[in-house]
């Protein structure tokens, strides 16, 4: 009795270790390896027992239900050795300002036998990222790859447009490293993120500037330079998000969403006061006009582009965007 006592002292302890190293949780093969005979394992995971089982073979230590961080540890045991998180998870992870998803994203081998359950999407490829980052022992992958798979297959364009928004705005990754992703990956799903980076090469760098260029396209308006520098003589003046060179006429979003740091918003002020300055007829319009009061951008862009024109061309040089 003493020696089958200590049996069980001693699996108690090593079950209690890993619960604290994996966030209160266990798998099946690991707790048997502690100790944990079948007949054990079966009470604690019991209707009467401490544990719940949160996916096939895995276990929570109590009743509560999982936390964020939980789930992605949870996600990272059920799909086994070489498995990379990826999607908007990897993308919080990074720091990127995304929407939360309640369901994982894992990136496992082609060869491996896992399916898709609860809150955990599996996704097998051939290409698991060379340099995943590695944070309390889970596997990320890097941002450019998290964004591209976490938009694949999608067909809401705000939505692809907010996740490279917040992936290249916050600084994750570039425009160039997402586009080699798209090269790189399956040319299946990707259409919404190929449109997308066609929208970026044009120099439209977030959803509500691209929301004005839809607005405009659709009125008949003339179309203008999108992001270009501003030249005053070899000084730079700005970039602003519409130009029209011909009426000295710029088009400004003004959302705090999309400029998130107090820096950036502050910047975006000085500019709009420095092209004023410069006799630039400045339009301000807000994500929710562009959407609320379509008619009524567009007459005042129209009567802007009138008087434009009337007081004639400023000396100011258009370089356009990259």
């Amino acid at each position: 009795m003493r020696g089958m006592a200590s049996r069980i002292a001693a699996a108690d302890r090593a079950v209690n270790a890993i619960l604290r190293q994996q966030s209160e949780l266990i798998t099946r093969p690991q707790a048997l390896a502690a100790g944990l005979t079948k007949g054990a394992l079966r009470g604690r995971v019991g209707t009467s027992g401490p544990w719940q089982v949160v996916l096939p073979g895995l276990y929570l230590s109590h009743k509560g239900g999982l936390t964020s961080a939980q789930q992605e540890v949870a996600a990272a045991l059920y799909a086994g050795d070489g498995c990379v998180l990826t999607g908007m998870t990897a993308l919080e992870v990074h720091g990127a300002h995304v929407a939360h998803s309640d369901i994982v994203d894992v990136l496992v081998p082609a060869h491996v036998q896992r399916r898709s359950i609860g809150f955990v999407r599996i996704q097998r490829t051939t290409r698991l990222p060379e340099s995943p980052w590695l944070i309390g022992g889970i596997r990320y992958a890097p941002a450019a790859r998290a964004a591209a798979d976490a938009v694949r297959g999608r067909t809401d364009m705000a939505f692809v447009r907010s996740v490279v928004a917040g992936a290249v705005q916050q600084r994750r990754c570039s425009v160039q490293d997402l586009a080699a992703e798209l090269q790189a990956g399956p040319r299946r799903g990707s259409g919404a993120l190929r449109a997308v980076l066609a929208e970026v090469a044009d120099g439209i760098r977030s959803v509500a500037e691209a929301e004005l260029r839809k607005l405009i396209k659709r009125s008949g308006l003339p179309e203008p330079m999108y992001n270009p520098r501003l030249f005053v003589g070899t000084e730079f003046l700005a970039s602003p998000d519409a130009w029209w060179p011909d009426a000295g006429v710029a088009g400004e979003v003004d959302s705090r969403q999309w400029h998130l740091l107090p820096a950036d918003w502050e910047r975006t002020q000085v500019r709009h006061a420095r092209m004023s300055a410069h006799g630039i007829l400045v339009l301000h319009y807000a994500p929710s006009r562009i959407s609320s009061d379509p008619a009524g951008v567009v007459a005042e862009i129209r009567k802007a582009l009138d008087a434009g024109r009337m007081r004639g061309p400023l000396p100011i040089r258009a370089i356009p965007a990259r």
